[in-house]
């Protein structure tokens, strides 16, 4: 069952009391698959976990989509809850472990769209960034990180250090010009042989998969 979660509705309300005899009774009542113990579930401690996932993601919409997250795997899982924990412990976990996930997801998207933006791929170059929630697209999306990586790597040592500096570290081409202890023109020079070599190899070993 789909459930849309109004978490932004009462964020301002302090956390319902409830104590462990409390939570063993919702417990219960959730594992019985009761649809009204779970909307007091979500009521008594969206909040938290609302703010647990904003902590870490310092996105007000990242942290709403986590949440969410969090309560549909709540209520898919919560018949092999045991109570070893506290409820609100594991809702804690659960919403940490989501936020760290998104976080990773998001910075593996942006490597990913940073290195082919700079080589100037267009879309049909290279595929999109995969789509994480399938593990064999997050596999297929670290290979092609790490080829791209690889290909930066086998750059010649000039063209190496005046990419890395240009495009990991945001000089301009005059510093990177006084770094080299060479010519604006040189390091222009340097940077376009780069590319051109990076997407030759990238398209070369496309072609080959």
């Amino acid at each position: 069952m789909a459930y849309s979660l109004p978490l932004l509705a009462t964020l301002a309300e302090p956390p319902a009391p409830g104590g462990s005899t409390a939570d063993a009774e919702l417990v219960a009542q959730l594992q019985q698959g009761s649809e009204a113990a779970f909307r007091t579930l979500v009521a008594r401690f969206q909040g938290r976990v609302y703010h647990t996932a904003y902590s870490l993601l310092r996105s007000a919409e990242e942290a709403e989509d986590v949440a969410q997250e969090v309560f549909v795997e709540v209520y898919q899982t919560i018949g092999r809850f045991r109570g070893t924990s506290a409820l609100s412990t594991w809702l804690y976990r659960l919403a940490t472990s989501r936020a760290l996930q998104h976080r990773r997801r998001q910075q593996a998207r942006k490597r990913f769209g940073f290195f082919t933006s700079l080589l100037g791929f267009t879309d049909q170059a290279l595929p999109e960034p995969p789509d994480h929630a399938n593990p064999q697209a997050l596999l297929e999306g670290a290979q092609q990180l790490f080829l791209l990586q690889q290909c930066i790597g086998r750059l010649p040592a000039q063209q190496q250090v005046a990419f890395t500096l240009r495009h990991e570290q945001e000089l301009s081409y005059e510093e990177i010009a006084a770094v080299l202890g060479t010519t604006v023109a040189a390091v222009e020079s340097l940077l376009f042989r780069a590319r051109h070599t990076l997407r030759q190899h990238l398209q070369s070993t496309a072609r080959h998969v």
